[in-house]
C-alpha cells in the first residue's frame, strides 16, 4: 500500500490541455452554428448601410443593444423590389455564419422586404406561381398589338397624372385616333372590381382595338388591386389585346404577366400602341424606295436578258429573214412606181403627136376631142392605176401578214415555244435529243432550262 492510500487520500490524473489554432476554432464554430441555424428570419432596423461597387450590400440590424452583421451577395441583391436605407425596419432570411477574417457572427440574407409588407408579397407569390402553373403567363396565348388602332380604350382613374400623360403623347403621335375612357378606382377595395368591369365593358360593347389599363406608382400597397386573381383572369379572358401599364418600370404586378403586352410606364403604353404618322411616312417612303429600286433592277436584268436572246443565233436568222422581206418589198414598191411612171409618160408622148395632127384643124373643137379622149384616158389610167396599186397593196398586206405571222414572238404569243440544245441550236426533232441533255426554252415572257428525260418521236 502506498503512502497516499494509507492517508487515505486520492489523486485524480490532471485533464488534458487541448490548444486550437484560431482558424481551426473559428471553422469549428462556424461549421456548429451554419448546421444549427440554415433558415432564419430576423427582425431589426438597418443601420451602416454600405452598398459596394461590386453590387454586394452590407449593413448591420439592431434590435435594443443588440446588433448582427448582414451581408446580401449580389445575386440575391439585384433581385430586390426596394432600395434598403439606414433606418428601416425590415425582416430578413438567410442562414448565420461566421467572417473567419474576423471571426464575427454575421446573417448571408437571401431575402429582404419592409416590414408590413411579407404578407402582401407572399399572396404575389403565391398567386403567380399558381396562374404560371394554369398556364396564364405562356407567351402562346397572348394576342398582336395592332400597329395603328383606330381606337384605344383606356381603363384608369379619370383624376390621376398617368391618364393626361397618355392622352398628349397619343395627341402629339397621331390626333385621329379615337380615344375612349372608362372611369375606375385604381386603389382601394373596390379597385380591382371597377378595373375588370371597364375590361369586360370594352370586349362587350367592341368599340375599341386595344385596351390598355393604367396606374401611375406606388407600394406594393397600393398596387395590390392589380394582383388580384379576379382580375388577372379577367384580363385573360379579354377577347381584345390589354396592355398592362401598372406602376414604374421596376415595379411589377399579376396584371403584367399575364397581359398580352407590358408597358414600363403608362406614358411608355401610349408610345407603345400606336405609330406616329411621321414614323409611317418614314416607313411608307423607305418602302416607296426599295419599290423603285427593285423595279430598276427587274427592267435592268431583263433588258440584259433580252438582249442576250436578241444576239442568239435563232432570232439573228429570223431578223435576216425580215430584212430580206423587207428589201424585197421596197423593191417591188420601186419598181411599181416606175412603171406608172413610164405609163404617163407614154400617155403624154401620145398626146402631143395628136395635137401636132389635128393644129390645122379647128383648134377649139380639137381640143374638145382631144380633151374628151384625155379624160377618157386619164380616167382609165387612173382606174389602172387604183386597180393596180390596190392589187399592189393587198399583195403587200399579205406579204405583211406573212411575215408577221412568221414571226418567232407571234408564235410564241400563241403558247409555243423554241427549243435550243446546249450549243444554242434549234431543235427540231426529238431524235436530236437524248436522255440527260440539257436543253433551253424561250416563250414569249421569259424562258427557262431543263434535263432530258426521255425522247419519243410520234
Amino acid at each position: 500500500m502506498s503512502f497516499a492510500d494509507q492517508l487515505g487520500f486520492t489523486f485524480e490524473q490532471a485533464p488534458s490541455r487541448r490548444i486550437w489554432r484560431v482558424g481551426d476554432l473559428v471553422s469549428a464554430v462556424r461549421t456548429t452554428v451554419e448546421r444549427g441555424y440554415t433558415d432564419v428570419w430576423v427582425e431589426g432596423e438597418i443601420s451602416n448601410f454600405r452598398p459596394s461597387e461590386s453590387g454586394h450590400l452590407y449593413f448591420t440590424m439592431k434590435d435594443g443593444d443588440a446588433q448582427l452583421s448582414i451581408v446580401m451577395f449580389r445575386s440575391q441583391a439585384r433581385l430586390l423590389r426596394f432600395r434598403p436605407e439606414s433606418g428601416m425596419q425590415v425582416i430578413a432570411r438567410g442562414r448565420v455564419t461566421i467572417y473567419d477574417a474576423r471571426g464575427q457572427l454575421q446573417l448571408s440574407a437571401e431575402f429582404l422586404e419592409p416590414v408590413g409588407a411579407g404578407a402582401l408579397q407572399l399572396a404575389f407569390e403565391q398567386l403567380k406561381a399558381k396562374l404560371a402553373q394554369e398556364g396564364l403567363f405562356d407567351a402562346t396565348r397572348r394576342k398582336l398589338i395592332p400597329p395603328l388602332p383606330r381606337r384605344i380604350g383606356i381603363v384608369t382613374s379619370p383624376r390621376g397624372a398617368a391618364l393626361q400623360d397618355m392622352l398628349n403623347i397619343l395627341g402629339r403621335r397621331h390626333e385621329n385616333v379615337g380615344i375612349l375612357i372608362y372611369p375606375a378606382q385604381v386603389q382601394g377595395e373596390t379597385a380591382a372590381e371597377e378595373v375588370s368591369g371597364g375590361i369586360k365593358y370594352f370586349n362587350r360593347a367592341k368599340n375599341v382595338d386595344v385596351i390598355i389599363v393604367a396606374r401611375g406608382g406606388g407600394s406594393i400597397e397600393d398596387l395590390a388591386a392589380f394582383n388580384h386573381e379576379g382580375l388577372a383572369r379577367t384580363i385573360a379572358a379579354s377577347a381584345l389585346p390589354v396592355i398592362s401599364a401598372v406602376g414604374h418600370e421596376t415595379d411589377f404586378t399579376i396584371a403584367d404577366f399575364v397581359a398580352d403586352l407590358r408597358a414600363p410606364t403608362p406614358s411608355a403604353a401610349a408610345e407603345l400602341v400606336i405609330e406616329s404618322k411621321h414614323q409611317l411616312a418614314e416607313h411608307l417612303a423607305h418602302l416607296h424606295q426599295r419599290l423603285d429600286r427593285a423595279t430598276r433592277y427587274r427592267m435592268l436584268m431583263a433588258r440584259n436578258h433580252l438582249q442576250k436572246l436578241a444576239q442568239h443565233g435563232a432570232f439573228a436568222r429570223i431578223q435576216d429573214l425580215m430584212v430580206r422581206r423587207a428589201q424585197r418589198l421596197d423593191e417591188m414598191a420601186y419598181r411599181l412606181a416606175a412603171n406608172y411612171r413610164a405609163l404617163l409618160h407614154d400617155y403624154h408622148r401620145r398626146l402631143d403627136i395628136a395635137a401636132s395632127r389635128v393644129r390645122h384643124f379647128d383648134f377649139q373643137r380639137s381640143l374638145a376631142v382631144v380633151r374628151g379622149k384625155l379624160d377618157a384616158s386619164m380616167e382609165a389610167v387612173t382606174n389602172a392605176f387604183r386597180t393596180q396599186l390596190a392589187t399592189r397593196r393587198a399583195h403587200t398586206e399579205r406579204l405583211s401578214a406573212q411575215l408577221d405571222a412568221l414571226s418567232p414572238v407571234r408564235i410564241l404569243e400563241r403558247g409555243y415555244a423554241l427549243v435550243f440544245d446546249s450549243s444554242g441550236a434549234l431543235v427540231k426533232d426529238a431524235a436530236q435529243l437524248a436522255p440527260g441533255a440539257e436543253i433551253s426554252a424561250r416563250m414569249a415572257r421569259g424562258g427557262f432550262t431543263a434535263e432530258v428525260k426521255s425522247t419519243k418521236n410520234d
